[in-house]
């Protein structure tokens, strides 16, 4: 095996040198790709704006004509609705010409600018014309109008306009080949580039796919390896975990033993002393003087506090309710002594379930521990049990409302839950523990029910 993973450690050495001749063709390809993407978008907008250029100058001989047309209108009908066009042209223009001076300027182009001049100056020319003619006639002087229009100053200065405007339009239609031409560059650019770092990629790609089935014969031998010391770890976890489990049993058990040997000698040694004193001081209480009758009555008020805390102990260690009226009385006078004595209500909801005694003395000792820790940690107002026959099992719930805890934090108070949890293991049962900060806690253990039912204990 370690031939194997020696062999598969020198195969992903040399696989190693593949990855980075793929991350360069990659960065190649997307150096290339976003280079010809930055050149064919810079070159587009200038093909926009070219587009713009060549738009205002078809504009300017448009308006140029229909300035013209809308003052020969006008000088035909004498309507004033013919003047609008003209009106609209004579503002166009001086937009359109201040837009290609400022494209011209950022282009650096002083030819294309010299005749941009020329153009603004018969386009002045033109527009003082048609005006000049309004002007002439609005006064009246038909004549003097009619004699500006034949005089040919106007139809030279629109000849001027439609020539530099062709002549600028040219201009801009070379612009507009050249820079499809590099359009043109930048994709075959782009193309050749991303063709060979395919070309390349695809290289690195066979060789990536070659030491990959080397590779994965190799992980397979070791993984199948692997296996086998995994199924050969669980297993002994499994053997160690049931050996534990045992161990749990029996520690449990011997601790059962111990405390009804403990009892027993409490109730018959302790409970024989303790009666016996009471009965002498009995006996001796009439013939004691008056002065020393009230100390005798303190003496057998310590003796009955003496008993009754015996067989508080001795219930704590063998619980006699559960041995002489079962599970579920034994439940009910544990939550009735547990609310007294903590002055929270507990709410019961008890069904029968057949169990065997050491599994019901296992739920017994679970509500137990849990009003030991809800009376330690919880701060609770209200607190349930709840035991239900469900499915086959038998299922105990204790809740409380009280402040929680974070179940993945363990702490010394949870050993008490974690031997409680061999414990209900041991039983072929599972404990859970739910618990939110603030909303209380709830401890439940499901156990399964005996095939038939168990014997009454004599």
């Amino acid at each position: 095996m370690h031939a194997d993973q020696f062999a598969l450690l020198e195969r992903l050495q040399r696989s190693a040198y593949i990855f980075p001749l793929a991350v360069l063709a990659a960065a190649l390809m997307i150096s290339i790709s976003e280079s010809s993407y930055v050149k064919a978008r810079g070159t587009l907008t200038e093909l926009t704006e070219m587009g713009r250029a060549r738009l205002m100058i078809y504009n300017i001989k448009l308006r140029a004509t229909d300035a013209e047309s809308a003052q020969r209108g006008y000088l035909l009908t004498r309507r004033r609705e013919y003047l609008g066009p003209y009106e609209e042209a004579n503002e166009d223009l001086g937009r359109a010409m201040k837009s290609l001076r400022a494209h011209y300027q950022q282009l650096q182009d002083a030819q294309a600018l010299a005749l941009l001049a020329q153009l603004e100056q018969a386009v002045g020319a033109k527009m003082g014309e048609l005006a000049e003619v309004l002007e002439r006639q609005e006064r009246g002087r038909a004549d003097s109008a009619l004699e500006l229009i034949q005089a040919g100053i106007g139809r030279d200065q629109m000849e001027l306009i439609r020539a530099r405007a062709e002549e600028l339009m040219h201009r801009e239609n070379l612009r507009v080949g050249a820079g499809l031409r590099e359009v043109v560059k930048a994709l075959l650019q782009n193309r050749i580039g991303v063709a060979a770092m395919t070309a390349l990629s695809l290289l690195a790609l066979a060789m990536y796919l070659r030491q990959s089935r080397a590779l994965s014969r190799q992980r397979l031998a070791l993984a199948e390896a692997v296996k086998a010391e995994r199924d050969l770890l669980e297993s002994e976890v499994h053997r160690r975990t049931e050996e534990l489990t045992q161990l749990a049993t029996h520690l449990q058990s011997a601790r059962e033993d111990e405390r009804s040997r403990l009892a027993r000698e409490l109730h018959d040694e302790l409970g024989a002393l303790l009666t016996a004193a009471k009965l002498d001081a009995a006996r001796i209480k009439p013939k004691l003087p008056p002065e020393l009758q009230e100390r005798l009555s303190h003496l057998n008020e310590a003796l009955n506090s003496g008993i009754a805390l015996k067989r508080r102990i001795i219930e704590d260690l063998r619980p006699s309710s559960l041995t002489h009226l079962g599970l579920l009385p034994a439940l009910e006078i544990q939550a009735r002594e547990f609310s007294e004595r903590l002055e929270v209500p507990v709410l019961t909801e008890l069904e029968a379930v057949p169990l065997s005694p050491r599994a019901e003395l296992t739920l017994y000792r679970l509500v137990q521990e849990a009003f030991t820790n809800i009376a330690t940690y919880a701060n609770a107002s209200e607190i349930q049990v709840r035991l239900l026959n469900r499915d086959g099992r038998a299922l105990i719930e204790v809740r409380d409302n009280g402040q929680g805890f974070d179940t993945q934090q363990q702490t010394l108070s949870s050993h008490g839950l974690l031997g409680m949890r061999y414990r209900v293991a041991a039983e072929g049962g599972q404990l859970m523990i739910s618990s939110v900060r603030g909303q209380g806690t709830v401890l439940s253990a499901s156990l399964p029910l005996p095939a038939s039912p168990p014997a009454t204990p004599l």
